[in-house]
């Protein structure tokens, strides 16, 4: 049997920290879908379709992975798609809390769907999608954080 994990997040935008766990997670899982958030709590400087087309570049030479939006809540479309595990990124202590109490409230709604905490390499355990924005809209340079494609995308969307 195929085992399929479906990473979910706003990627707003996707990081390399974000895409260090793809690749990992792609060499555990046979199948990864990247789940994007329609709506989240976070006030999101992108589209939902702008992020699904910027993920869909950063991933494209991954055969394995495929990248989605979905509403409502994650376990609902983790079953929807006939996923078992979630995966969530996990970068300091601040991050566990509240993933932690995700991770129960989704075993709560679907104990049948396993979450799988994974911490990105070193190198980018602190980017995260919030402090790129920031420095992008500052004008500084975000090129080490991001791909070319993303980073273009950002300066886009700041030169306004």
């Amino acid at each position: 049997m195929k085992k399929l994990a479906i990473y979910a997040g706003s990627f707003d935008p996707v990081t390399l920290g974000h895409l260090d766990l793809i690749r990992r997670t792609a060499e555990i899982f046979d199948r990864v879908i990247l789940a994007i958030a329609a709506e989240s709590s976070k006030t999101t400087l992108f589209t939902r379709e702008e992020r699904v087309l910027l993920t869909q570049e950063a991933v494209k030479d991954y055969d394995t992975v495929e990248v989605d939006s979905f509403d409502g809540l994650v376990v609902d479309y983790v079953r929807s798609r006939g996923g078992e595990v979630m995966i969530r990124g996990i970068r300091a202590h601040s991050d566990f809390e509240y993933e932690f109490r995700m991770a129960l409230t989704n075993r709560k709604l679907a104990p049948d769907i396993e979450t799988l905490f994974m911490m990105p390499n070193e190198s980018h355990s602190y980017v995260s999608s919030s402090l790129v924005k920031e420095v992008a809209k500052l004008g500084g340079d975000v090129g080490g954080f991001v791909t070319p494609e993303v980073k273009a995308a950002l300066a886009e969307k700041f030169s306004h």
